[in-house]
């Protein structure tokens, strides 16, 4: 990377915040930007799925701005700056890759993650931070995200099935507390039973490997592609979304994911 742009973009930023800068940049504090940052790395993700390059760059640039802005409203404040983060990261990535840049062999992924796990621990610990296992996974993320997070964690301290089997069971018996707790008509107990089916079923999706996320999402993204063919289809016979039947929708919807599954072949 060239150094003068970094230093562009940092000082572009600095003349958005300065006294004749825009209005609305000048009034965000760290606090405020936090939906800004979520949404924006979820926007870098939604690219790099399209695949298409243009998309990613621009998206991975709309996220570093918003880095860029967090630093500088830190750095106004006297507590860092950009510098300082990028000191600090390349510090901490090279204290957690000891299989490269120093003496410790590591290999397979399997051993980077448990030396990731041993020294981000001892970190915590040396600063005073004595915590559980499963401490350090923000609250801010998303539940399923969090909830894969957890599994893995307990999945290393040794609290994990044995088998597939032992989870699918786990799944069906929580179906089966969830599908009677339904049957009683108690709210909080079905509410209860139902958050247990969505951790079993996370749990599984961790040890087939699946990041839950990721396939909620794509699984949305299904939705409203087909969706969207139904209201395309009625449209162009001039026809209200409202007008159609269930079965008709039902058709259509059969359709378009016939069309999905033909496109995926021709394309692989």
């Amino acid at each position: 990377m060239k150094k003068d742009a970094l230093d562009k973009l940092t000082s572009l930023m600095e003349r958005l915040r300065g006294p004749k800068g825009c209005p609305w940049d000048r009034e965000q504090t760290l606090e405020s930007l936090t939906p800004f940052i979520i949404e924006e790395a979820y926007e870098v993700v939604g690219a790099i799925e399209s695949g298409k390059a243009s998309d990613i760059m621009e998206e991975l640039g709309d996220l570093l701005f918003q880095i860029i802005f967090a630093a500088q409203i830190a750095n106004e404040k006297r507590k860092f700056d950009i510098t300082d983060v990028m000191e600090a990261s390349v510090e901490k990535m090279t204290r957690r890759h000891p299989h490269v840049f120093g003496k410790v062999r590591a290999e397979t992924p399997a051993d980077v993650l448990k030396h990731w796990a041993r020294i981000k621990k001892e970190e915590k610990e040396k600063g005073g931070k004595k915590e559980g296992c499963l401490s350090g996974i923000p609250d801010a993320f998303p539940s399923l995200l969090r909830a894969h997070k957890i599994t893995e964690k307990a999945s290393r301290a040794g609290f994990d099935w044995k088998n597939l089997k032992g989870v699918l069971g786990k799944v069906n018996e929580e179906l089966s507390e969830f599908m009677e707790a339904l049957s009683t008509g108690d709210a909080k107990r079905t509410e209860e039973e139902f958050g247990d089916l969505l951790f079993s079923l996370v749990n599984l999706s961790r040890f087939i490997e699946v990041n839950p996320e990721e396939a909620l999402r794509k699984t949305i993204g299904r939705f409203i592609s087909r969706f969207h063919y139904i209201e395309k289809t009625l449209d162009k016979k001039k026809r209200p979304l409202q007008s159609a039947s269930l079965e008709e929708m039902e058709r259509l919807w059969q359709e378009a994911k016939a069309k999905e599954k033909k496109r995926t072949i021709t394309e692989s």
